[in-house]
């Protein structure tokens, strides 16, 4: 797909919005002064002149339309765009214009400049975003104003990567290595990150911040042993001032990595909320994903954490994994209302471009995205006839249906550092391989990141420099405060 801009600097949402409907096409943009005397097909052409044009040109589509320029020309350019490609497709997309990973902190922030119905009215009418969107984002912008309020101008949040997984799933584009190829990395990359904890605390104890929460996660944190496991949780109790820490959430994803021993070692060194993922509790889907475990593995795996005593029990689950329909999708949907999680994470497919799938060139039909609607509705009622309601929502590039990932709970049973990561409240340190520490203004949206190296590999190589990106920490605060 070739998306053409000329005259105008709109090209990023414009590929955004054209990849929302064609998720796993490559889209090679030109930006121009003039209109080229050569177009190539299938291609995309937006011009603005004395009034802004944009034609669609696919196979024997071809269509255009035009409107004259406005006070906002990109959200009048979009809107013509989505009409042609919503023709082309015969696709409507729930989230209509929206392609932005947080619509809603948008959603709040409009709130707060125009009232509710004033929000309410420009998503519907400039934004083109379905009533039954339009709901979710009021009811979960309304359940996570009480946990943004937790927070103070000093709070922080600690995360901690495991980049480990048995294996590397189909969707997956995260950067983790399998146990099989990396497992001689381990031990130095354990006693490594427990340096990296025991400096980032000093380091937050000489800023004075206030933790909030801490989240281990990857890769699959129980790849570990169990004495890895509490080594490094016992090294964040032994380093942090704990008092204030609300939540300690680790991640538990794979349940062929679940035994007796890491859930005693976690539960006994501060974990107080652990994450089982099974992600489908079809066995076939299972297969087709890549994953080693059964259904029966995870029914096994989530009845152990309860015996060893984990009162608040995460799962996730996608909508629209190779093989699923809603047919089935549903008897996933009720298997998990079965076993009465405290809270449920519902994520959307997304063809990630570094996946097995994308790869593959799995191709995605008007179909694909009418089946991830339907199951995304039956987990919705599903979960809400369970008692639980939507606390936190963000979107990724290249979802089916443009759709979204969704976390449900229990009434307090919030999994904090999700909204406190993805509404960018405050201030994340981050220690591990492929870690970004995020050092948030509370005066302001101003946000400083700090990169740690991708790989366990670079990490245990190159721990000295990491080490030294992170003398930026307190300067940053000195500033503030």
């Amino acid at each position: 797909m070739n998306l053409y801009t000329v005259n105008h600097k709109f090209h990023y949402e414009l590929e955004n919005l054209t990849r929302a409907f064609f998720p796993n096409e490559k889209i090679s943009v030109e930006m121009l002064d003039e209109i080229p005397q050569e177009l190539s097909p299938p291609y995309i052409l937006t011009v603005s002149g004395e009034e802004l044009f944009v034609s669609v040109s696919i196979g024997e589509f071809c269509k255009e339309l035009t409107c004259v320029k406005g006070s906002d020309n990109e959200l009048l350019m979009a809107t013509l765009l989505y009409r042609l490609l919503e023709e082309y497709t015969g696709i409507s997309l729930s989230w209509g214009l929206l392609t932005g990973v947080r619509p809603i902190k948008l959603f709040r922030k409009l709130k707060e400049q125009m009232g509710k119905e004033g929000a309410e009215d420009y998503f519907k009418n400039n934004l083109l975003v379905s009533e039954e969107k339009i709901n979710l984002a009021e009811i979960t912008c309304s359940n996570e104003q009480k946990i943004l309020d937790l927070s103070k101008k000093d709070s922080f949040s600690l995360y901690i990567s495991i980049p480990f997984c048995p294996t590397r799933c189909s969707y997956c584009s995260f950067v983790s290595q399998s146990v099989e190829k990396a497992k001689h990395l381990i031990p130095r990359y354990v006693e490594l990150l427990c340096r990296e904890i025991t400096h980032t605390a000093k380091i937050a104890k000489e800023c004075n911040l206030r933790l909030e929460s801490v989240y281990m996660g990857g890769g699959t944190p129980t790849s570990l042993e169990a004495d890895d496991l509490a080594k490094i949780l016992k090294t964040v109790r032994d380093s942090f001032d704990m008092s204030t820490c609300r939540e300690f959430t680790v991640e538990a994803g794979r349940p062929d990595t679940i035994t007796e021993a890491k859930l005693i070692a976690l539960k006994e060194n501060g974990c107080d909320r652990l994450s089982v993922n099974p992600q489908t509790l079809i066995d076939e889907v299972l297969v087709n994903i890549g994953r080693r475990h059964t259904v029966e593995d995870f029914y096994k795996s989530f009845e152990l954490a309860r015996k060893v005593g984990f009162a608040h029990i995460n799962t996730d689950l996608i909508a629209g994994l190779p093989g699923d329909t809603p047919e089935t999708f549903k008897l996933t949907m009720d298997g998990i209302c079965r076993l009465s999680p405290e809270s449920v994470t519902i994520h959307t497919l997304s063809m990630k471009r570094s996946s097995k799938l994308t790869g593959d060139n799995v191709q995605i039909a008007k179909r694909d995205c009418d089946n991830v609607s339907a199951m995304l509705s039956c987990a919705y009622d599903s979960l809400e006839n369970l008692g639980l309601a939507p606390y936190y929502l963000y979107r990724q590039s290249r979802m089916l249906g443009n759709m979204e990932n969704t976390g449900w709970s229990k009434p307090d049973f919030e999994g904090i550092y999700n909204v406190f990561i993805m509404d960018e409240t405050h201030t994340i340190l981050a220690c591990g391989a492929g870690a970004v520490t995020k050092l948030k203004d509370p005066y302001s949206d101003r946000i400083e990141r700090i990169f740690n190296f991708k790989y366990p590999y670079e990490y245990n190589d190159r721990f000295e420099e990491l080490i030294e990106r992170k003398k930026t920490i307190g300067p940053f605060y000195k500033e503030l405060f």
